[in-house]
């Protein structure tokens, strides 16, 4: 195996695995066990003022999310996964959360400005 560019931008995406396994695994516990709120559906840094209507659907996100990543950590250290597959896997996991993450953020804040007016 030669050391190159592709090479460096997978041990990146593979190790950059952990720390986002780990936050959105810690998110849905504290969510779904601690029963704390301050981070479900958050824009600019504020949760909404009915977070706990829409904490299943984040706890729900975190949760799926964060099990795939820790699947692919583990199936890939084990030698389960080819390189496609589990980069495929990875990143189609990473960017779905994204962009699911900021449209129920989108959603809970623009049903509290609704409420106001």
């Amino acid at each position: 195996m030669v050391f190159d560019v592709s090479v460096a931008l997978s041990w990146i995406l593979y190790l950059a695995l952990f720390p986002i396994a780990f936050v959105w695994l810690r998110r849905a516990w504290r969510i779904g066990v601690r029963r704390d709120f301050s981070e479900v559906a958050l824009r600019r840094g504020e949760s909404p003022p009915n977070a706990e209507k829409y904490a299943p659907y984040d706890l729900a996100l975190h949760l799926i999310a964060g099990g795939i990543v820790a699947f692919v950590i583990v199936s890939v250290a084990l030698g389960e996964l080819e390189y496609q597959t589990w980069t495929a896997i990875a990143g189609s996991t990473i960017w779905c959360k994204v962009f699911l993450s900021y449209a129920l953020a989108r959603q809970a804040h623009s049903a509290a400005g609704k409420a106001k007016t």
